[in-house]
Order: structure tokens, then C-alpha cells, then sequence
């Protein structure tokens, strides 16, 4: 998680390091706790190489990729794709993805990934906060 909030540095510039060296911790406990919060960790045969936090679909809510996190030297080998692609197909349904305003190789990303699934069937808006979002519905693509 510290090589995830290090990334966004560059992003968010009112990161900073703690005194003790490290970045304000992020609360995982709901990913363990709470029945529509998954973790997932990304393996390369045995290596730890990223993670996915997942919510998932509510009544009234979309599937969303909280955060998403592949390790520097394994991104551009078709990983996070991989991935990415597994969780859409775990999760049926309805899918929002986000991104901040800055991060340009996220944007990239995902529009590559989510045109790739579901054959350019979504749609992308930008909010009120500036944040990119693709939405898409996985029940939509498997009936075409």
C-alpha cells in the first residue's frame, strides 16, 4: 500500500510523508470485514505484484475498482488487464470506474481495458470532482 500512495504522489501533492517515514496509513478493515468489500492480491507465480480493492453492486450502487495497484515493473506485460478482466467476470452487473483528473496513465489504462471487454459498449463522463468515469454493464456485452 506505501508503493500505491507513493505513486500518487506525483497526482495529489498534499501526500506527504509521515515523521516516522511512511504515508498515513489507509483503513482496510471494511475489505475484511463487510460482505460487499473485497481485496484481492495480484501473484506472479509467487511474487506479490499488486492488488485489487473491490465494492461490489448494492441495489443502488455500480461494481467499482476502489483502487487498483500493479507493481512498476510489471506494468505494460498485461497483467492489470488480466486482472481487471477476471473481476469484471466475478462480478456481473453493473461496472464504474474512476480515475483523478492528473493521472493520464490510469485514464489510459482503463479505457484500453474497458474498450477491449466490452467492444467499445460504455460510456465515459467526467463529475463534478474532475474524475474520468467509465461505466459499463457486463450482463449488456454477454448478450451481444
Amino acid at each position: 500500500m506505501q508503493f500505491y500512495i507513493y505513486e500518487f504522489t506525483k497526482y495529489l501533492p498534499e501526500i506527504k510523508l509521515g515523521e516516522n517515514g511512511s504515508f498515513h496509513k489507509f483503513n482496510l478493515e471494511k475489505y475484511w470485514q463487510e460482505q460487499d468489500y473485497h481485496a484481492f492480491f495480484v501473484l506472479n507465480k509467487e511474487e506479490l505484484i499488486g492488488f485489487a480493492l473491490i465494492e461490489t453492486l448494492s441495489e443502488s450502487t455500480s461494481n467499482c475498482i476502489e483502487e487498483f495497484f500493479i507493481i512498476e515493473k510489471y506494468k505494460g506485460h498485461g497483467f492489470g488487464k488480466k486482472v481487471a478482466i477476471e473481476l469484471f467476470n466475478l462480478f456481473p452487473g453493473k461496472w464504474s470506474i474512476s480515475q483523478i483528473e492528473k493521472n493520464e496513465p490510469a485514464k489510459a489504462f482503463w479505457r484500453n481495458v474497458i474498450n477491449y471487454y466490452t467492444k467499445g459498449n460504455f460510456t465515459e463522463k467526467v463529475d463534478e470532482n474532475k474524475k474520468t468515469i467509465q461505466e459499463f454493464d457486463t450482463n449488456e456485452i454477454m448478450e451481444n
